[in-house]
């Protein structure tokens, strides 16, 4: 094991990088000390839970901006200016008049304004070259050059270019013309022409001669126009808009230059700028760790952990990244303040040329809105990166093997065994949405729906052995299959009332991945980013929907509280001497309700924390025999309370500084991007949907009516030549096939036998 000193270098107590081999952790720890500063891919529903809907505040992402540039410059103000990346020296350059010519054009021949002159018909460009100026390079000569070219539009060439002698030409051709106007189809070259040099001792480059003069004509078809010239002259446009068409590039190109510019070197010239606006995917993996060590130091308490590939050759300078773990500070705060021990666990694939997964935890606040804890980007989906992610929650949670804990996941891949393992006495609930999905496989009927979501919703153990009894009378095969599914994962009526919440669909992260779409696609720092500046301004929108809640309870709450008053006087309720209550109602509804305990034997007000109808009814005949029984909103579990929720969202996430000001780490080997196939054809962005799925997505964007194209799997065609099934018109070459009926089965025999 190799250590290395980042707390020395930087003076802030980051601890030790440790580095380990495979599975090994170059964990960077907790940073600072307590006292320091889805056209979505979201998964369609099947399933609504009206009474948890899960929702988000809206974040509006469209201004997101992150630059990872490499070669960072400084510029010297002091002497000299920036314009356009171009450095002008100020003491050499002579300052020049700018003539408005519309307000010339405005002063009357009467007017005594002595500021009155001819106009001047000249050409005025913003690149000009004297003899005698100096230059720092011959960089920055070429650079004058290629945009005077393009200015000019003149194709200015370099005839000679060595250590100390740069002379510039114009290739621009002159028709020879003789006397009479008609061209003897001979050309002579244009009369420009610069010659800039250095002496041997001086750094410095002087312009010696210049001819300032074309006899050649304009063209369109300029060498200096090239790809790095106008990816930077769209730099602007890329950024504002990364999703701007090529043709709409081209054209205001070749608007503001007055050139002609193919569509294949825009394209080349896009990806250009899209690299400098959000960072080339192979470098950025190069200052990694200098992007976590810049956010452990200006978040305090945000851990993040950093894993790579075992190397056997310990000589090499170089590691593969595998994993990376982040949690930031102020998100563990929120979460524990929170007081609600559930959580969603969920992966997306990254869209970039490197592969990968995205895992993500995902909490609910007191709101029941999503609260997003940790966030993962892991080389792959099995059990050895879930068992790695959900030891690095367990760390940050103060989680151990006998917790008493709620996840809830959509039963992916390796995460069955790596919780069973981890955190066997922990509550595992699977998406109810997810497990219709494996049912309907099969059985595809709406009245299998109806049978299983009637014995998920159940609260109590006898109703839901009834509607597994209705199921069975409907289809034996559908209850077998069913009932192999523990019913502690699926059913309310064997959910633990310590989580306060009932809910039965994993939509927590699955509104979390749809904001995030955008920026899976991105390199890996500018993703990692793209989700923290989304999590800073989601709290800043929550806060202002906060501010305006009334109270004492949240929003959501609120609502759910009235609609169980209101069913409330419906039921009446008798003492029995005690804290019991028989509460009696319509349809031989009847149910007891312990005051003492806060339950109800309908269990609604265990499992969700808020009172159920039973209960309200029970308070208000309390209250009608004169006990004290004080708001009804105490009653509610605290974790719906608006001071709860204030509590939750009191933590901020800190802002970074940019890439120049980040702190360099010391690890001797460089991070460099895990390994990557490419797959042939147009790489797939979208995740492929199921034929059920698509046929949902249909009918719900054209309602209740039948969608308008229904796919064609599993439908044998036809051919309109032979009349055989396996084959179509245009691919038949006589092979034949299953025919439809001998009739047309013979009818396609004779007509090849004759043809």
């Amino acid at each position: 094991m190799m250590s290395m000193g980042v707390g020395a270098e930087l003076g802030t107590g980051l601890g030790e990088v440790q580095f380990e081999s495979e599975g090994v952790c170059e964990g960077l720890g907790e940073g600072g000390s307590e006292g320091g500063s889805e056209g979505s891919e979201e998964d369609s529903d099947f399933l609504e839970d009206e009474e948890n809907y899960v929702s988000d505040i809206e974040v509006d992402m469209s201004d997101f901006y992150m630059n990872v540039d490499l070669d960072v410059e400084y510029v010297d103000r002091g002497k000299g200016v920036e314009i356009e990346n171009e450095f002008v020296d100020t003491e050499d350059v002579e300052d020049v008049e700018i003539i408005d010519n519309d307000e010339w054009d405005s002063l009357g021949e009467d007017s005594d304004d002595e500021r009155r002159k001819p106009i001047l018909k000249t050409d005025v460009h913003a690149i000009t070259f004297q003899v005698g100026q100096k230059y720092k390079s011959k960089k920055e000569i070429k650079d004058k050059v290629n945009k005077l070219a393009i200015e000019t539009r003149r194709n200015l060439g370099f005839k000679k270019n060595d250590k100390t002698r740069l002379r510039v030409v114009c290739k621009g051709n002159v028709p020879n013309v003789n006397a009479s106007g008609v061209g003897k189809g001979n050309k002579l070259n244009c009369s420009w022409s610069m010659q800039t040099s250095r002496s041997k001792d001086s750094d410095y480059w002087y312009a010696k001669t210049l001819l300032d003069k074309h006899t050649c004509v304009q063209t369109i078809k300029l060498r200096a126009c090239t790809v790095k010239y106008i990816s930077a002259e769209i730099l602007d446009m890329v950024e504002s808009n990364p999703t701007v068409p090529l043709r709409s590039i081209q054209e205001q190109v070749q608007k503001r230059l007055q050139v002609g510019v193919s569509i294949h070197k825009v394209q080349r010239a896009k990806a250009t700028s899209t690299k400098k606006v959000s960072g080339d995917y192979t470098k950025q993996y190069e200052v990694l760790r200098d992007y976590l060590m810049e956010l452990q130091a200006t978040n305090v308490g945000t851990t993040v952990k950093l894993e790579v590939v075992n190397e056997s050759n310990s000589t090499r300078e170089t590691r593969q990244f595998k994993r990376v773990y982040i949690c930031l500070g102020a998100l563990k705060k929120g979460f524990k303040a929170g007081l609600r021990d559930i959580m969603g666990l969920d992966s997306a694939f990254m869209k970039g040329p490197f592969p990968g997964q995205v895992l993500t935890a995902v909490g609910l606040d007191s709101n029941n809105g999503i609260y997003p804890l940790a966030y993962a980007i892991v080389e792959t989906e099995n059990m050895s990166s879930w068992k790695w992610f959900l030891e690095c929650l367990g760390d940050d949670l103060e989680l151990y093997s006998n917790s008493n804990f709620t996840f809830m996941s959509d039963r992916q891949k390796g995460l069955l065994p790596a919780i069973a393992q981890l955190y066997p006495q922990a509550e595992h609930r699977f998406c109810l949405r997810h497990i219709y999905e494996n049912m309907r496989k099969k059985w595809k009927t709406k009245e299998y729906k109806d049978h299983l979501w009637q014995c998920a919703i159940a609260t109590t153990i006898p109703e839901f052995e009834h509607y597994m009894n209705e199921l069975n009378k409907f289809d034996k095969d559908a209850f077998e299959w069913l009932k192999k599914i523990p019913p502690h994962h699926w059913a309310r009526s064997h959910f633990s009332g310590r989580t306060g919440s009932d809910i039965l669909l994993n939509n927590l992260c699955e509104v979390f991945n749809s904001k995030l779409i955008h920026g899976r696609n991105k390199p890996i720092i500018s993703c990692l980013e793209y989700t923290r500046q989304y999590l800073v301004k989601r709290i800043c929108n929550v806060k202002k929907v906060m501010s305006k809640a009334p109270g004492p309870l949240t929003p959501t709450t609120s609502k759910l509280l009235e609609r169980n008053r209101e069913a409330s006087v419906q039921y009446r309720a008798r003492w029995n001497g005690t804290a019991k209550y028989e509460v009696y109602g319509p349809w031989h509804d009847q149910y007891v309700v312990d005051m003492t305990n806060m339950s109800c034997t309908c269990r609604r007000w265990e499992l969700n924390g808020i009172p159920c109808r039973h209960a309200i009814a029970t308070i208000h005949e309390m209250a009608d025999s004169g006990d004290k029984v004080g708001e009804l909103y105490t009653y509610v579990n605290k974790v719906y309370w608006l001071q709860t929720w204030n509590e939750a969202y009191s933590y901020t996430v800190d802002p970074i500084k940019g890439r120049a000001m980040w702190p360099k780490s010391t690890c001797p080997f460089q991070l460099t991007p895990p390994p990557h196939h490419n797959q042939h054809g147009r790489p797939k962005t979208k995740r492929k949907r199921s034929a059920d799925e698509k046929y949902d997505k249909q009918m719900q964007n054209h309602g209740a009516g039948e969608p308008e194209k229904l796919t064609r799997k599993f439908v044998s065609v036809r051919c309109g030549k032979c009349n055989n099934k396996g084959h179509n018109s245009r691919t038949c070459k006589g092979q034949g096939g299953n025919a439809g009926s001998n009739e047309g089965g013979n009818a396609g025999s004779s007509q090849g036998g004759n043809a």
